[in-house]
């Protein structure tokens, strides 16, 4: 049976005004493979994550998502179509509780029960925590509430942006296993964007390397992944 793409980019280019920061990226995401890219600060990761949901403009190229072009599709458009987000800032209501911050998420309250029941499978510590104002929530608390949310859509594809970034261990790994048991469970497809090579190894399938705007090798995650990740990121 031939494989099916999720997400397919071929020859990306994007980026601020008149300069681009990503060029000609080609690459194709099976439906439910986890893919991380990888990469330093400053090599246009975050900027081909919103390229792909339509905040930013390709100058180049195409994106499909199922084989349909999203070109010039709204950010709104593209998740209420099934495609997820978890962002690199603190995208949260600070003086909302947790409840209201996870409704959001969700065209209408009928399917809140369910929803909820899900991510207490992942994050536990929100059940007993629903009332509690989002703002008062630790670091790695907020991030893992960011994730909840993005899965609380059931998501086809899911886009995450450096959601370690400063994060204590234990807490990183929550979000990992959150990542697999999802995959396991509904088959999400996942492009993971992230500069922590531990926990991105740790969950992806394959791999890839994001170096001035290009992309300089895409491999299965193997035995000799982290040498080979490591040269590419050496200066």
């Amino acid at each position: 049976m031939a494989e099916v793409v999720k997400l397919e980019l071929d020859g990306v280019a994007s980026g601020y005004g008149v300069i681009d920061v990503v060029n000609d990226v080609s690459l194709s995401i099976p439906s439910g493979e986890i893919f991380a890219l990888l990469g330093k600060n400053g090599m246009g990761k975050t900027t081909l994550l919103k390229t792909i949901l339509g905040f930013l403009r390709m100058s180049s190229g195409t994106i499909k998502v199922d084989g349909a072009s999203i070109a010039g599709r709204k950010p709104a458009e593209l998740i209420a179509s099934g495609i997820g987000y978890a962002p690199q800032e603190l995208p949260l209501f600070q003086d909302l509780a947790i409840r209201d911050n996870l409704r959001l998420a969700l065209r209408s309250d009928k399917l809140l029960a369910d929803a909820l029941d899900q991510v207490y499978g992942y994050f536990p510590f929100l059940k007993d925590r629903l009332d509690q104002k989002a703002g008062t929530l630790s670091g790695g608390e907020q991030k893992m509430l960011i994730l909840a949310r993005a899965l609380m859509l059931r998501p086809k594809l899911l886009l995450i942006d450096e959601i370690s970034e400063g994060l204590q261990p234990s807490v990183v790994q929550n979000i990992a296993k959150a990542l697999k048991e999802d995959r396991e469970r509904r088959g999400t497809t996942v492009l993971l964007v992230e500069q922590n090579l531990d926990f991105a190894l740790s969950v992806a399938d394959r791999w890839g390397i994001l170096k001035l705007g290009v992309i300089q090798e895409v491999s299965v995650n193997g035995a000799d992944s982290v040498g080979r990740v490591m040269q590419h990121l050496k200066i």
